[in-house]
Order: structure tokens, then sequence, then C-alpha cells
């Protein structure tokens, strides 16, 4: 009998997958040197994101804020999530080059991989030249969160790696999809933003496949520690994506900020909103159980 009838139905879909996303990467992907307006001058009058996207928008504090403080305080927080994003994306880079060591350099899946790696390289220089575009300095993860993140790319594998990097794909996706579109949102934002949505849309798409194949068959067991790994690394990427020295800057109280910040039912709402589409796929892969459900809460993703 021929292997390809008896091969797992996920792996000949993750293949077909990869072959498919090779040839949209061949046909559309976008060079950020090229396609960003580096030399453009900065509208002072424009936002760094949608400000309904603030971590503040819809407090009492975000109604006192003069007009200036909000644009600043939005531009450190896109730049601030920015950040978070090149810390996940090195992070990802390893866990992929780490997961496709050694493997058949024939296959769909290695060479998209391999692509991935290359935008994802492509991304963080994007990200990392925007924020030195508008005067602001890289926000780094807190230290606890940096040595977290350090053991999970040294650990995490099969579809715990993958749900980590869909995780912080879909939420940033989400987000972006409205930056790219907000006409009183920086165009330097709008144009990092689209490129980032339509390449990491072919990412997205990889981690499912991915997940798919490697959850295939496994144990009640094993789905649940690999539910509660990437309910953990949910925990880790959402809680560093606005620093608290966002507010510093903008010239708040920053304590007084991070606490309606945290009791901010807008931005709870707009929260669930970017993880609508990740927690279904996680239901249909079995990797939302109660411990998981209880953390996805907690980050308001649920």
């Amino acid at each position: 009998m021929n292997s390809t009838t008896t091969a797992p139905t996920a792996l000949l879909e993750a293949e077909d997958v990869s072959a498919r996303l090779l040839d949209s990467a061949a046909q559309l992907s976008y060079d950020p040197m090229e396609e960003v307006a580096w030399d453009e001058d900065l509208d002072p009058s424009l936002y760094g994101l949608n400000p309904e996207w603030s971590t503040l928008y819809g407090t009492d504090m975000w109604n006192e804020m003069t007009e200036d403080q909000r644009i600043l305080l939005t531009r450190h927080e896109v730049c601030s999530i920015m950040s978070t994003g090149i810390w996940f994306e090195m992070i990802l880079q390893q866990m992929v080059l780490r997961d496709q060591y050694c493997k058949d350099s024939s296959d769909s899946d290695f060479q998209f991989a391999l692509t991935e790696i290359a935008d994802e390289c492509r991304h963080s220089i994007m990200f990392a030249r925007a924020c030195t575009k508008m005067g602001i300095k890289a926000y780094l993860p807190r230290k606890i969160s940096r040595e977290l993140g350090r053991g999970f790319k040294a650990i995490a594998s099969a579809e715990a790696a993958y749900g980590g990097i869909l995780v912080a794909e879909e939420v940033l996706d989400v987000m972006q999809r409205d930056w790219m579109r907000g006409e009183n949102v920086l165009p330097l934002v709008r144009t990092t933003s689209k490129i980032h949505v339509v390449e990491e849309s072919r990412h997205m798409t990889f981690a499912r496949a991915q997940m798919r194949e490697r959850i295939e068959g496994k144990s009640a067991g094993r789905r649940k520690a690999s539910a509660l790994v990437v309910a953990i690394a949910a925990r880790i990427i959402v809680s560093n994506m606005v620093n608290k020295a966002v507010y510093v800057a903008a010239g708040l109280d920053a304590d007084r900020a991070m606490k309606e910040a945290k009791n901010n039912a807008h931005h709870h709402m707009m929260m669930r909103t970017s993880s609508e589409h990740l927690m279904a796929f996680l239901h249909d892969c079995g990797l939302v159980t109660k411990p998981a459900e209880v953390i996805y809460k907690r980050l308001h993703m649920l």
C-alpha cells in the first residue's frame, strides 16, 4: 500500500497547507525598508494606535488627560506592544528553528518554517525602526517574564510551542487590523501594521496546521498539559504588552494609571474581542481545560 494513504490526515493537511503558504509568500511579501515611508515627518496630531485600544480609554483618567497626553500615551503603548512583539518573535524563531532541526529540507513544512523565520527577522527590525522613528526606546518585559520566556523557548515543543506562537500572533492581529484602518493613526503604524497582518496571516495558518498535526491522537493527559502550558504562555505575553513605564512617559501617575487600566471594562471587552477566534480554535483542539480557562478569564480573553 502506498505510504501516503496511511499517513495521518493532519500530517497530509499540514504539508498541503505549507505548500500553499509558500506559493502565497512568493506572490505577496513586503520589504519594510522599501514599503514604509521612513523619512516622512510624524504628524503631531495623530495617535500611535486607535484610542479605543488604549489601556486607559474610557476611564476617568483618560477623560482628565489632555489631547497631547493621549497622543503621547498611545505612541508609547504601541511601542511597548511592538517591543513585546520583538521579544516574542525572537522566542518564536528559536522554537521554530529547533523544531525543524535536521528535518527533511525537501518538505514544504521545512521550507515554510524557514520562510516564517525570515519574515519574523524583517518584522523585528521593522518594529525596532518604527519605535526609533517615534523617538521611543524599547520597553523590555519584566525580568521574571524574560527568564520564563527563556525557559519556554528552550523546552516547549509540538502543539505547546505552536500554541504559544499562535496566542501572540492572533491577539496582535486583531489589534493591528484596526490600527491599519485608523484614519487618526500615524501612517508609520498603519503601514507597519498592514505588512505584519498580511504576512502573519500565513504564520497563523501554519501554526494551526502544525497544532492539529501534533495533537491528533494524543492522550487526554497530553492535551491537559499542553493546554496549561499554552495558557501560561498567554499570561506571560499579554501581561507584558503594555509596560508600566508608558504612563510615566505620558506624565501620568503610574500607580493610578495601572489601577484604572486593570479595572477598565472597555479594555477587557477589547481583549475578549481580539481573542475570539483564538479561543474558538483552542476549544476545537481540546486545549481549553478548566485550569486554562481560569487563566484566560483573568486575562479577559474569555
